[in-house]
């Protein structure tokens, strides 16, 4: 492939091909990733020899989430607008996406693992939608996760920020199926051992139809998510203490306001 990575690699073994983040040393979403991750599904997008696409990492954590940084007021814009076209760029492709996750897969990393069609999940890794304890919050999650886990599952991880084992998020629907660290690999193996005796058009198709009814409100829901994001949350005093309190290492101070 032409492009030169540095925060991923890419491994082509048609009919699979393979995205590994590596960004050390939690394989944050940077801005520098998310170009690359924009730049790398593009390019595999357009090469008719694959059918199935894994997502996975070279570190011990599948993605401790988006830079933190990349939320203050003059990068958040440009943050959201790359992310998204990642997150859209994977819902749209024809390949069949799978999320191998290990250790962390926090906020955008687990916004990433779930919109793969297949997530398969080491059973101690820990899954969660941090975003409220920075006073914000995770507008493709809040677009996706409660017709992947239901409303009330929903709420409870967006609202309460809490974090889940991979083996209740195979349990809520999060993720496909859960497997001892040691066999995660081979329970996507496995996976993939049956979707590249399949047709790679029928499965392309397949997937648009299983979508259809979803993709109807999913770019709507998104551009919603992330217009409250941007033009009301962001103005907030609490968002802006949140972010702060973060990169400070202290407590925050909630205003209300």
């Amino acid at each position: 492939m032409p492009t030169k990575f540095t925060r991923i690699s890419i491994d082509l073994q048609p009919p699979v091909a393979r995205i590994f983040l590596c960004n050390p040393p939690l394989n944050v979403i940077d801005l520098a990733m998310i170009e690359e991750l924009g730049a790398g599904l593009k390019e595999i997008d357009d090469i008719r020899e694959i059918s199935v696409l894994i997502l996975a990492s070279r570190l011990k954590d599948f993605s401790a989430g988006v830079d933190v940084g990349a939320h203050t007021p003059g990068k958040v814009r440009e943050m959201l607008a790359g992310f998204h076209d990642v997150i859209r760029t994977l819902v749209n492709t024809r390949k069949v996406s799978i999320a191998s996750v290990q250790g962390n897969c926090l906020g955008g990393g687990a916004e990433l693992a779930a919109v793969c069609d297949l997530a398969y999940t080491g059973e101690s890794a820990v899954w969660g939608f941090p975003e409220i304890k920075l006073g914000c919050y995770p507008p493709v999650a809040a677009t996706v996760l409660s017709a992947l886990v239901g409303q009330k599952q929903a709420s409870d991880l967006i609202l309460t920020g809490r974090s889940i084992s991979g083996r209740e998020a195979a349990r809520i629907g999060l993720a496909n199926r859960a497997a001892p660290e040691a066999r995660l690999a081979a329970a996507v193996q496995e996976a993939v051992d049956r979707l590249v005796t399949l047709s790679p058009v029928s499965l392309g198709l397949a997937k648009k139809a299983i979508y259809v009814w979803d993709a109807m409100h999913f770019d709507k829901g998104l551009a919603r998510a992330e217009q409250i994001y941007l033009d009301e949350l962001m103005k907030t005093e609490d968002a802006g203490e949140g972010i702060a309190a973060f990169l400070e290492k202290r407590d925050p101070a909630w205003k209300g306001k």
